[in-house]
């Protein structure tokens, strides 16, 4: 994939993102960050309270779920738009949605240390993508995913 300024997030760069786990557009979410690098999209994030489990040391399993998924959706909808040809958020938009996700939870996430994503397209199908996607902190990897990833049809997006 064609890298990014670093300054420009894939979410930020996709139109009409709502989503509670990485839209811009919602200030109660999560609002991950990914960036291309080569061919792996990243995303550091920082976990904080109230996003523990039981032990308040440790992330939530389905706040794990929500960074991998949003994080592997946003490297599928870069890749579309790296296959067509275009610049991210260049007209038509690009929607992919998550037609499954399997995690592997390897070992609990500590809450204070800074996360990393890091998300790979490993198949591309005509209106699909498989992508891996590896949760990691203090370089352990904590939690391991395969999201299959679908495009929509162009308008899903808007309003």
């Amino acid at each position: 994939m064609a890298e990014q300024p670093k300054s420009r997030a894939i979410q930020d760069l996709v139109p009409h993102n709502n989503c509670w786990g990485c839209g811009p557009a919602n200030e109660g979410g999560l609002r991950i960050k990914s960036y291309l690098e080569g061919d792996e999209v990243v995303c550091d994030w920082q976990p904080r309270p109230p996003f523990f489990a039981g032990p308040e040391h440790v992330l939530n399993g389905g706040i794990i779920g929500t960074l991998i998924d949003c994080h592997s959706i946003c490297t599928a909808i870069a890749d579309v738009y790296r296959r067509e040809g275009r610049e991210i958020g260049e007209p038509p938009d690009v929607w992919c949605v998550t037609a499954s996700m399997k995690i592997t939870y390897l070992r609990p996430v500590p809450l204070a240390p800074p996360l990393r994503l890091v998300a790979t397209v490993r198949q591309r199908g005509e209106r699909s993508a498989v992508v891996d996607c590896v949760l990691s902190s203090e370089g352990q990897e904590c939690s391991r995913a395969e999201v299959v990833a679908v495009r929509i049809k162009d308008g899903w997006g808007e309003s």
